[in-house]
């Protein structure tokens, strides 16, 4: 394989999210089983060992076909290996000298910004030096991860945590480090560790490890050809990195101007910058991960007022509170809810953004008839719960706008009527109040009947709010974030009923409630079918990069 064909390849998988790591797999793949440079046939064989030695490596599994010239050998049969020296702070004796650890040993380079001392006495130098060939590879920690000496440095020896491996002159230690690494990305070199928790690759298992040996002059083809080839994916990959970091940065300011050009420079610079990330929508998000953050954006925007225009024709909001508070003395004087004291009315300056015109600050209570909080759990116990009863509603049955049934959260007739009170009615919003704050829903005529459980909320409306946007409204960014800045409870936030009744939101029009949550629904659906596109390519670039590596790594007919 050439950079010409690494690319045309890259071109059609590099939508899969691990293209390039796989890439760097499928490079060493084919460097160890012969396919990444060919044969020559004027190239020695793979250089004969003693008997002993050919015999040591009869009769062990070979895990896959290689080219006539190659030969299977273990490393103790091709290469001479120790461990370390002992750290015994109590023990060692002579003169401090620096050695390298495990977390000094890289994958085929070292980190020498942290290296410790240790005594040494002269006899132990040369048994524990180091010089330029030696392979490093890690006893533990990420047992065979590997690097070549190069000296860099002098006088440093190494640890009892570390391995190092001297060949004989027909074994390129460049070329055994990429085997390492081929062999523990594909696990083969996994079934050589000992330890359950905690894996360790001995000196015994290392001495079994059975290598693909080229011929040595091939060994030094296979390595130049994977170091081109690796600074190939060190290109694409920063190539990649700088155009998904430009878009992110577009696409974040491009949503932080929506946020806010319609309250800093006025109604037609939004317009301008909706129509530009609109427009420009399936450049700017590329990636499933960057469509929630533009479903915030919408939701933001819904309840700022910013989403649809407002029609000077719609009934104000300050009339459509009037009617809810006549409402409210009306029901109490029926004795259908409790009498309340009127609350201090809203002000705009309460609100975190400019308030549109028609629309009216007000608190959570205003808008209310009735709110009121599950069934205490000395109320409704677990044993009370009997599957294929009536549903009870939790937080954890509140997923994305909708009630989700929980088949061991149900109750039967006589707990039912028990808690009659606390009975859900279509049209009225559940809320969790419990762990994720902002989770509601509406409740359909599906629901109707089904009981709010210990953890939720129930919140009445009058006609004239319209449900499904309060449930927009609080879901919103803005608003959860206050409701989880005000919760209290240190390993499980709860929202008590006083700090969501105070909370000040911008209520529009009815009309215009209606508009929000059609917009809202019609974004939304937008979203859902990017998200699927994307999902989708990134499925089927996958599974193309998958065939492409199967079909090359395949065996010659």
């Amino acid at each position: 394989m050439n950079p010409a064909q690494l690319l045309a390849h890259f071109d059609r998988i590099s939508e899969a999210p691990d293209a390039i790591p796989r890439l760097r797999r499928f490079i060493l793949d084919l460097a160890v089983r012969g396919k990444l440079v060919e044969q020559d046939p004027k190239d020695e064989p793979a250089f004969r060992l003693p008997e002993r030695a050919e015999a040591s490596s009869e009769g062990e599994e070979r895990p896959f076909s290689v080219p006539a010239s190659w030969a299977w050998l273990p490393v103790g049969a091709i290469g001479t290996s120790r461990l370390g020296k002992m750290l015994d702070r109590g023990k060692n004796k002579g003169t401090p000298r620096r050695y390298l650890r495990n977390v000094n040993v890289r994958w085929f380079d070292f980190d020498l910004s942290d290296v410790m001392e240790m005594r040494f006495e002269d006899s132990e130098l040369e048994e524990f030096s180091l010089r330029s060939g030696d392979v490093l590879i890690c006893e533990g920690g990420e047992p065979g991860r590997a690097a070549v000496w190069d000296e860099r440095e002098t006088d440093i020896y190494f640890q009892k945590a570390i391995h190092r491996v001297r060949f004989a002159e027909g074994v390129s230690p460049h070329y055994f480090a990429d085997v390492l690494r081929q062999s523990a990305e594909s696990g083969r070199l996994a079934t050589h560790f000992t330890g359950v928790a905690i894996k360790h690759l001995t000196g015994r298992g290392l001495s079994a490890f059975l290598v693909p040996l080229p011929p040595l002059g091939e060994q030094h083809r296979i390595v130049a050809k994977v170091d081109e080839l690796m600074a190939l994916c060190d290109r694409l990959e920063a190539a990649q990195a700088e155009r998904e970091s430009r878009r992110d940065r577009l696409a974040a300011a491009s949503l932080n101007r929506l946020n806010q050009s319609a309250d800093a420079a006025g109604a037609p610079a939004f317009r301008d910058h909706a129509r530009f990330h609109l427009r420009h929508l399936p450049r700017l998000s590329t990636r499933p991960d960057q469509i929630p953050a533009l479903r915030q954006t919408i939701l933001n925007l819904a309840v700022r007022g910013q989403l649809v225009p407002q029609d000077p024709t719609d009934e104000s909001a300050s009339v459509l509170l009037e009617r809810v508070q006549a409402l409210k003395a009306r029901l109490a004087g029926e004795g259908k809810i409790a009498r309340q004291k009127p609350p201090r009315p809203a002000t705009a300056d309460e609100l975190v953004f400019e308030l549109k015109p028609g629309w009216q600050p007000a608190k959570i209570s205003q808008v209310l008839v009735e709110l009121q909080t599950g069934p205490f759990g000395s109320s409704l116990h677990q044993s009370d719960y009997e599957k294929g009863g009536t549903p009870v509603i939790n937080p954890a049955s509140i997923k994305n706008e909708r009630l989700i049934p929980i088949d061991s959260m149900a109750v039967g007739a006589a707990t039912l009527e028990r808690l009659a009170t606390f009975k859900l009615r279509t049209g009225d919003i559940v809320m969790g109040r419990r762990g994720e704050m902002g989770r509601c829903a509406v409740v359909t005529r599906q629901e109707d009947g089904w009981l709010c459980g210990t953890g939720s909320l129930i919140l009445r409306l009058p006609e004239c709010v319209f449900p499904r946007f309060l449930v927009t409204l609080i879901g919103s960014p803005l608003v959860r974030e206050y409701l989880g800045g005000s919760a209290v409870g240190a390993t499980m936030q709860n929202l008590n009923q006083s700090i969501l009744l105070t909370l000040v939101i911008g209520l529009p029009p009815l009309a215009e409630q209606h508009r929000i949550v059609a917009k809202v629904d019609e974004l939304m659906a937008l979203c859902d079918r990017l998200e699927a596109q994307l999902t989708g390519a990134q499925t089927e670039s996958r599974l193309l990069l998958e065939a492409v590596l199967h079909h090359a790594l395949a065996p010659v007919a």
